[in-house]
């Protein structure tokens, strides 16, 4: 075990070559960052995992039923036996071939049991007020810590990255320790609560985005970059906390304010992840630290993890641009929406039709739709399109 922790822990992987442990180990004058800081970090995310509990329940919760804001959720699914057999053991999300044998067996039409599986999916989503309150304690957390930062950063002087990057021997702080601890804390706990919070399309890039911030967090701090990562994390929660309030904006229906958070937060996202860190940041940590320093392995490592964030920050931006365009040339027919719940594309909800809404029909109304859409086939016409044609569903 021994061997293994002494070739874990190689100087010449981790440091520059002018540089050992035994520069870094805690004096009477000054202390430095030790790997084992961060093993406070397990135990603390679970206690802001619960920490979160709490707040969505006493806090949140009580802000969004003032707001109005209904706790239904989506429309359930009629009660059916076979087909919550399909739905739970087999498929939710049934082929032509599948749903034609279901309204054989059930004397059901197509359409009704498509929509019956869109509201059996829909109905294990999340309510509104479910949505409300996880963004209210996002932007409650990323708010508090981002003011910490700029603070800090401000208190600290350490603006230029010269320094910040190519100095191992700058001491540790108590407040760049602690914020350190909580910003890893912090995502420990989104990492592991992203399995039980709102399902998104993006799961997996954003899994991806929580790992490579844990792990560049980590670098940095055993590495003793710790004011440059500093920097790095001031900079993402600056966009953090007008993305959240933006979507709490939407769900409490306060349009304008919505609108007007969304063009904001678009305008820092990009400016500063399109803009400065590249510039400002990637620009110190690959260029100017190569020739002060040179590279070793992980520099290497640290470096890719950044430029790994670079094109995460690249796609992510990509959808800011696309959201809103299309909110742009909704709003020119008066339907200007970017954060829209059952629009966006980091939505939740599957939309239906308002036929949806409807019980489904008995054999006799089935075999009379049927009917009437032969009838309007003949002229060219057919409510249903095609009595096996998929329905959309729209994210």
């Amino acid at each position: 075990m021994a061997g293994i922790l002494a070739w874990f822990w190689n100087e010449r992987f981790w440091l520059p070559h002018n540089v050992t442990w035994a520069d870094l180990k805690n004096t009477d004058e000054a202390a430095f960052p030790q790997a084992e800081d961060l093993y406070l970090a397990c135990p603390l995310a679970f206690c802001i995992f619960m920490i979160r509990l709490v707040f969505e329940r006493f806090i949140a919760r009580p802000c969004a039923l003032g707001l109005k804001i209904q706790a239904n959720g989506p429309q359930k699914a009629q009660p059916n036996a076979i087909l919550e057999k399909v739905f739970t053991a087999i498929t939710k999300h049934p082929d032509e071939k599948r749903l034609e044998g279901l309204s054989k067996q059930l004397d059901w039409d197509v359409r009704t049991i498509q929509r019956w599986f869109r509201q059996r999916r829909n109905q294990e989503k999340p309510s509104t007020l479910a949505r409300f309150c996880e963004s209210m304690w996002r932007f409650t957390f990323y708010l508090y810590i981002f003011t910490y930062g700029v603070r800090f950063l401000k208190k600290e002087s350490c603006i230029d990255l010269c320094v910040c990057v190519c100095v191992f021997s700058q001491p540790l702080t108590a407040d760049i320790h602690y914020y350190y601890i909580l910003e890893l804390s912090f995502y420990l706990s989104l990492l592991f609560s992203q399995f039980t919070d709102i399902r998104r399309k993006d799961f997996l890039i954003m899994f991806l985005h929580h790992l490579a911030t844990i792990s560049l967090i980590t670098f940095a701090y055993v590495n003793n970059m710790a004011r440059v990562g500093t920097l790095v994390m001031c900079l993402h929660d600056s966009a953090d906390v007008l993305v959240e309030a933006a979507k709490m904006a939407n769900y409490a229906k306060f349009q304008r304010l919505c609108n007007l958070l969304f063009v904001m937060f678009a305008m820092v996202f990009i400016s500063s992840r399109l803009g400065v860190y590249p510039v400002w940041i990637l620009n110190t940590t690959l260029f100017e630290s190569w020739e002060i320093v040179g590279p070793y392995p992980s520099w290497w490592v640290f470096n890719l993890l950044l430029i790994l964030l670079q094109f995460l920050h690249s796609f992510w931006s990509y959808l800011i641009v696309k959201i809103a365009c299309r909110a742009i040339s909704r709003g020119k027919a008066g339907k200007w929406n970017p954060l829209h719940v059952s629009k966006d594309d980091r939505s939740d909800i599957e939309s239906s039709s308002d036929e949806d809404n409807g019980p489904p029909p008995t054999p006799v109304q089935k075999h009379h739709n049927s009917t009437t859409n032969g009838t309007n086939k003949a002229h060219g016409t057919n409510g249903y399109l095609s009595a096996g044609a998929p329905c959309l569903d729209e994210h």
